[in-house]
């Protein structure tokens, strides 16, 4: 199958490859537009089954990430990138070195940070080959640094906003969440439901990341095959991607599915098959649009935490606003927010409003 037959292919503006053999470098790079500015989206390192799922999941994040930020009123396109990591392969200095000198040949059309399987410190690498990197730790004041606690604040906000529509309640005292992947994300979502009142069923295929959870929380602890169909009122998707598809939608039990996962649609057709089901879908990079605000501020620089907390705390508005147009006209919510960011990119696309890259620091 050729790219463009690609199912996933939606007028892609290009689709890079790199290898470094000598560095254990196969990276696929995708922008997806920069209608809105530079493609920004972070880098995700998988050991994938097949080159053609690795370009699968590269199509899919980057559209995703046009999306969000667009959504998120950021002056970003979307794009992203995937390393394919060989089985056991660990991470390595000149892994990230030469993934930095990819990155810098797009002449900062792209904007990397990072994303699973990487960590501040690889970024730190990557940074030493460009300065098209963000999400690196900061001092004083200035917003950026990890931006997991900030996806994980944004998607509990959206989860207080999504539970107030579908059950009817302004709190999450009592309420019970299965949350899936209890890693770095997962983990600060954890804390803040336990904060608020909330009880927590919980999965991992780590076994470490739950014993470290369940040593500072109380949670119940299911097998990853089983947390989708959790006796819960919400269930929070914090893994991987095309986890709600044909065959585990009828057998969810939750009312409200909200979390910080990209891609937890297998397909379009299954945001219909939640909405027949009665069961209320947070569109994930609403949600989880966190993360990608505070990367997005470190990257231009001139802001601060309270800027970015603020931006966060706006993302249950853009929810309540997509769940009331969903019920209105009977539709998805997924359809209602995918017009609406194809609405904000077309709109963005004809004023001209394309932010030329620039590199704002200077490498040592």
């Amino acid at each position: 199958m050729g790219v463009f037959d690609h199912p996933e292919f939606d007028h892609h503006e290009s689709i890079h490859y790199f290898e470094d053999p000598g560095a254990g470098l196969k990276a696929i790079i995708a922008i997806h537009s920069t209608a809105l500015g530079p493609a920004a989206g972070g880098c995700r390192r998988w050991n994938y089954v097949s080159d053609d799922l690795a370009l699968t999941d590269v199509l899919r994040l980057s559209r995703g990430m046009t999306y969000k930020n667009a959504v998120a009123g950021l002056p970003f396109g979307g794009g992203k990138a995937v390393i394919l990591a060989a089985e056991g392969a660990p991470k390595s200095r000149a892994l990230f070195d030469a993934f930095g000198r990819a990155v810098d040949s797009l002449q900062g059309r792209y904007i990397t940070a990072e994303d699973v399987g990487i960590g501040v410190d690889d970024m730190r690498v990557v940074r030493g080959r460009t300065p098209f990197v963000s999400g690196l730790v900061q001092t004083g004041a200035s917003a950026g640094g990890d931006p997991s606690p900030w996806t994980a604040l944004g998607v509990f906000h959206g989860i207080e906003a999504a539970v107030a529509a579908r059950l009817g309640v302004d709190s999450l005292e009592g309420i019970t969440v299965a949350v899936q992947g209890v890693g770095h994300v997962g983990v600060h979502l954890c804390r803040r439901l336990h904060a608020a009142g909330a009880r927590l069923v919980v999965a991992d295929v780590d076994r470490k990341s739950l014993q470290s959870l369940c040593e500072q929380l109380p949670a119940e602890i299911v097998a990853p095959r089983d947390i989708l169909f959790s006796d819960v009122d919400v269930l929070a998707p914090c893994a991987l991607g095309n986890v709600l598809n044909s065959e585990t939608i009828p057998r969810i039990r939750a009312k409200v599915v909200a979390g910080a996962a990209n891609n937890q649609l297998a397909s379009d057709n299954d945001g219909r098959r939640l909405t027949d089901r009665g069961i209320l879908y947070a569109p994930d990079y609403v949600i989880n649009a966190g993360g990608v605000i505070s990367v997005a501020h470190e990257y231009l620089g001139n802001s601060t935490e309270a800027r970015v907390r603020s931006e966060v705390c706006r993302i249950p508005e853009r929810l309540r606003r997509i769940f009331a147009d969903a019920e209105s006209g009977a539709r998805p919510t997924n359809v209602v927010a995918d017009e609406l960011a194809r609405r904000i990119v077309e709109q963005g696309g004809a004023a001209g409003h394309v932010n030329q890259p620039t590199a704002k620091r200077r490498i040592a």
